[in-house]
């Protein structure tokens, strides 16, 4: 560590640095193949949601909305929960009760009595649970790794999740042409094996645990009242709520986009995302290289993101468009291993989880917004439509972010008593 409290470039120890880890190498392991099952998930309900609703765009919004929208009401004291309790146990506990939702769904869809509002119903309980699970998971990589490889950490996390994203839909789009959907989230439940063996094997003792924060009344609003404090954290959250909102919108949009522009099946789905996942992965390779993040990053991955998505929506054919989605899917990751590291190194360790869970709120939150919102486009103009609208409100949100960053900083307000490192 610096004198300054800045960490060290994460590129002196290496891209992979944090994998000489025994305990983060158990976890990025263990997340590949839970990742993998993730993946094959989501395109097998996306897929089954417009089998069930007839094709109807609005029905995957509804599904997207419910899945996400109890990060609105609960992230936040996740958050609150990850300062006070073990970050572990709580995660080997959430993420067991994800395997037994996968396994429901699986016997609901293979009985043959699925009907949409089964799907719903499991997407709602799935969110309960996701939102929870997020910001504990988020604020355990710096025990995993120490403050010092934590961006590296991050960026690791990032590629596991997106060589994932690769192989998964890829698996998913051909298994459901053969076998249907229901055994895909059977492979989904079996999938979660991998994290939980590697959370149960972790060696506690090699942990970065700080105090654990006693418990007390009034610490969610403790939590708010510093975030409010730091104009250069609210900067970033405001940046990534409104990317959020319009601009990823992936989720829907490209499944939209496969079967009513393209005029394809689950594979067509399968390569758009498989394509734009090799951008992802590519974006997190040149993170995990990369020093301490900034705010120039921040904004130009944002603006560069836009730009990128809005051209993608242009593209006249499939092939076209599958290729498009590579940088799209590089700026994107740029954008967020930047901001999700930029918020971890920058608050006081005892506040981080609250701070985390505002984060997830406002960045998984933003998903049943966007879900509703690309559905409604895509139904009033076509699918298209949320690719262009949400490229054009990303290039603005990067330029009022970075107004409001360069205001804070000529304000003097980056510096913080219980920050650790500034935005500058």
């Amino acid at each position: 560590m610096t004198a300054t409290g800045a960490p060290p470039a994460p590129r002196r120890a290496g891209a992979f640095s944090s994998l000489r880890l025994r305990n983060y190498r158990l976890y990025a392991s263990g997340q590949l193949v839970s990742l993998v099952g993730l993946w094959m998930e989501r395109v097998a309900q996306d897929w089954l949601v417009l089998q069930l609703s007839g094709g109807d765009p609005i029905a995957l919004g509804v599904a997207t909305a419910l899945q996400f929208g109890p990060v609105l009401a609960l992230s936040m004291w996740a958050g609150v929960l990850a300062d006070r309790l073990d970050k572990r146990l709580l995660l080997i506990g959430l993420q067991s009760g994800m395997a037994v939702l996968a396994l429901v769904l699986g016997l609901v869809d293979l009985s043959g009595v699925a009907q949409l509002w089964h799907v719903y119903l499991l997407c709602l309980a799935g969110g309960v649970l996701s939102a929870v699970e997020a910001p504990v998971r988020q604020s355990f990589a710096v025990e995993m790794v120490g403050r010092e490889q934590v961006a590296n950490a991050v960026a690791l996390n990032s590629m596991t999740f997106n060589a994932a994203r690769m192989i998964g839909p890829a698996v998913a789009g051909g298994l459901i042409v053969v076998v249907g959907t229901g055994w895909i989230f059977l492979i989904r439940a079996a999938s979660f094996a991998g994290v939980l063996a590697g959370l149960a094997l972790m060696r506690a003792a090699e942990l970065h645990r700080g105090a654990p924060v006693a418990k007390a009344r009034g610490q969610l609003a403790e939590g708010l009242r510093y975030l409010r404090g730091r104009p250069d954290l609210v900067a970033v959250m405001l940046v990534v709520f409104l990317v959020g909102v319009f601009g990823l919108n992936f989720h829907v949009s490209l499944a939209l986009l496969a079967s009513d522009t393209f005029g394809g099946d689950a594979d067509a789905y399968g390569l758009l995302t498989t394509t734009m996942a090799v951008g992802t992965l590519a974006g997190a390779a040149m993170a995990a290289r990369r020093s301490a993040p900034g705010p120039r990053l921040l904004v130009g991955g944002a603006a560069a993101f836009g730009v990128l998505e809005l051209l993608s929506g242009l593209m006249p054919t499939m092939l076209t468009a599958a290729l498009a989605l590579i940088p799209v899917g590089a700026a994107m990751m740029t954008f967020t291993t930047t901001a999700n590291s930029t918020v971890q190194l920058a608050v006081a360790p005892g506040m981080r989880g609250r701070v985390m869970g505002v984060y997830m709120t406002v960045f998984m939150g933003s998903a049943p917004l966007s879900g509703l919102l690309t559905g409604w486009v895509a139904d009033r103009f076509d699918a298209r439509a949320p690719l262009v609208l949400g490229g054009a409100v990303s290039v603005l949100a990067a330029l009022l972010g970075a107004l409001v960053l360069a205001r804070a900083n000529r304000m003097g307000d980056t510096s913080s008593q219980n920050s650790e490192v500034r935005l500058t």
